[in-house]
């Protein structure tokens, strides 16, 4: 009996496992029944404990009448450089037309929706600001508000949902990599976010999208989560994620983040001896870096590899390139502002102000934040 009960509490000390919204069909397939349903989805909209199955495979198993898929930056298939358009097609699989929403046009036109109900949002984001997938959910939630349609949101859990800083962004850096006034680092779901978007009625003319949430299980915001499928070409590991917050902002300088090399945004360096003694030599890798800067050309630098998975945002890596490199205004491009969502950081980088000084300058910002927040969370903090 003592053998029988030790085995008994081992098996139910066991934690459940995490499962993300796709794989709790018993949410949201009723809501899907007799529906005309898109979806927008890539590599990452996969049921995990279901054999890495992708949820279009699946959702048409089951019956529902997908018409059509929604593909965001990178593609159907993740493997498109940054920044390069997806072109729209056919999915060789399952014969669905493939609508690119980083094309032609970010945001759905109301031709391309005419013939559907609802639009299911199933991405995996990194939970970054500037990370593009939440400004595509933005404006398919907007599409679907402005024709009447009801978007569902297959939650998936942040792996950095763990903490929140950066500098909140300030009226007039809107752009693609940065469409709400949100920190940097922002600590929400897409989920929590899209209900945050129709709180704060954050949609064009204060629209509100007709919007259901389905929750992950079994997570927190405290939860580590390991991706089980890269969410991007260039984040193609757990410390990637980690430090992409922080080794982003060098894409708004003259340095290299390690595009074209194996380990993208865990690095920094530039063709200057003086930099550092990690050398790296970006080269074309199709799928992840076609033309990657400073091509074929040997980068001294920082090797972050041994940065811990504990890792959170800092801006220590951009005042240690800025003073390596000794160009002062010239280090930064004008992406940087963009990136930041604001023009103070680069100044206050530029007067020479320490991390302490600069983070301790967003705790106002980062404070009215945090209590906006709490009125949209899902999972506990």
């Amino acid at each position: 009996m003592l053998i029988f009960f030790l085995v008994s509490f081992k098996l139910s000390a066991q934690p459940s496992p995490i499962l993300p919204g796709a794989e709790r069909p018993e949410l949201y397939l009723d809501l899907l029944k007799g529906k005309s349903v898109g979806i927008v989805a890539n590599q990452t909209s996969i049921m995990p404990h279901e054999g890495k199955k992708h949820v279009v495979d699946y959702l048409l198993e089951q019956g529902v009448s997908v018409k059509k898929v929604f593909v965001p930056e990178h593609g159907f298939r993740g493997d498109v450089d940054a920044g390069a358009k997806v072109n729209s097609s056919v999915d060789s699989k399952t014969g669905l037309p493939i609508v690119s929403l980083y094309g032609n046009n970010k945001k759905p036109t109301a031709q391309q929706i005419s013939d559907l109900d609802l639009i299911i949002f199933d991405l995996q984001d990194v939970g970054v600001r500037f990370y593009t997938y939440i400004s595509t959910m933005h404006y398919v939630m907007e599409a679907a508000a402005e024709n009447g349609k009801q978007v569902i949101i297959f939650d998936r859990p942040n792996p950095n949902g763990d903490y929140i800083d950066g500098p909140v962004l300030k009226k007039g850096f809107e752009s693609f990599v940065g469409m709400h006034p949100i920190p940097v680092v922002h600590g929400l779901t897409v989920g929590e976010l899209a209900q945050m978007i129709n709180g704060e009625k954050w949609l064009k003319g204060g629209l509100i999208c007709d919007l259901e949430v389905i929750p992950v299980a079994n997570w927190n915001h405290q939860t580590p989560y390991k991706l089980p499928v890269k969410p991007s070409p260039n984040l193609p590991n757990d410390l990637s994620i980690r430090l992409y917050p922080s080794t982003c902002f060098f894409e708004g300088s003259i340095f290299s983040l390690g595009r074209g090399t194996e380990f993208p945004f865990q690095v920094y360096g530039y063709p200057a001896k003086n930099i550092g003694t990690f050398t790296f030599t970006p080269v074309s890798i199709p799928g992840m870096s076609t033309n990657p800067p400073y091509k074929d050309q040997v980068c001294y630098g920082v090797d972050l590899r041994n940065e811990s998975l504990s890792h959170q945002f800092t801006v220590k890596y951009i005042i240690d390139a800025l003073a390596k490199s000794g160009k002062g205004e010239s280090f930064f491009k004008g992406y940087f502002n963009t990136l930041a969502g604001t023009d103070e950081l680069k100044k206050q980088l530029l007067a020479g102000k320490s991390e302490e000084e600069i983070k301790e300058s967003w705790q106002v910002d980062l404070n009215s934040y945090k209590k906006l927040r709490s009125n949209y969370l899902i999972y506990k903090d």
